[in-house]
């Protein structure tokens, strides 16, 4: 559903990708990890098309997207959902109206059935009673339930979350990749999932990526990984549990 071949992108001074390459199969979830300025998020917003490559290609079900008409292109992107790691909500439009934001810009469905779809969706992250506050009404773990249910109403094959659980204490962390898991089963979508929860988010997914010096250093599954003896895993490891047992939080 995912593939990625050879990519490279350069900021400025900044080699961020030197040839990486990487592929998620359809229906599964992958937990990209990698330290601080190893281009994570960057590697978001490339799938997503907000970001172009220098070099390399980013297939999506089998479509290119560097060599895709613009209006396919856009069909394309309308199959994907992002949960931006700030929520990205806005602040003039209450729950409500930022749930059916992408139905309105989206769709032609009527206004009746945007706002009945809404609800639902806001029910299925456990929202409800909520619809008609605002997001500075809102705790650090609603926030994240009304952007998640606000990137899955278009039912998106493709999800893409970008550090779910930052800022927030570690059991409404825990509760939010959760709610993540339970949202997967009941769409089947294929995502990737950058976060720093290592190695609690090895229980919701089913491969992980490590990404160092511009490639995907380590591909594997999750028991695979955590029993790996690669000194570099083992030590990255190690540096994600200090930081956890110090209460920091890694930079994306």
């Amino acid at each position: 559903m995912i593939l990625i071949e050879n990519l490279y992108k350069k900021f400025g001074a900044n080699q961020v990708f030197n040839g990486l390459s990487l592929s998620v199969p359809e229906g599964k979830i992958l937990a990209l990890i990698g330290g601080s300025g190893s281009g994570k998020s960057v590697l978001l917003k490339h799938i997503a098309g907000l970001i172009r490559a220098d070099r390399g290609r980013i297939v999506l079900d089998g479509q290119d997207m560097s060599s895709i008409k613009s209006r396919d292109l856009a069909a394309l992107r309308s199959r994907l959902g992002f949960l931006f790691q700030g929520g990205a909500l806005f602040d003039s439009m209450t729950v409500l109206e930022n749930v059916a934001f992408p139905l309105h810009e989206k769709t032609r469905l009527s206004a009746d059935v945007v706002e009945r779809r809404a609800f639902e969706e806001l029910e299925n992250v456990g929202l409800s009673g909520s619809e008609y506050k605002y997001p500075s009404q809102l705790s650090g773990g609603m926030s994240k339930r009304a952007a998640l249910a606000r990137a899955l109403i278009t039912d998106p094959e493709i999800m893409l979350f970008d550090e779910p659980t930052t800022g927030l204490d570690p059991v409404t962390g825990l509760s939010i990749l959760r709610l993540i898991n339970l949202c997967r089963r009941r769409l089947s979508f294929t995502g990737i999932i950058v976060t720093h929860e290592i190695p609690r988010v090895f229980d919701f997914v089913d491969r992980v990526a490590l990404v160092k010096d511009g490639i995907v250093y380590k591909e594997s599954g999750t028991k695979e990984f955590l029993d790996s003896e690669d000194p570099l895993v083992k030590a990255f490891l190690g540096t994600l549990s200090d930081e956890e047992d110090n209460g920091s939080k890694e930079p994306v």
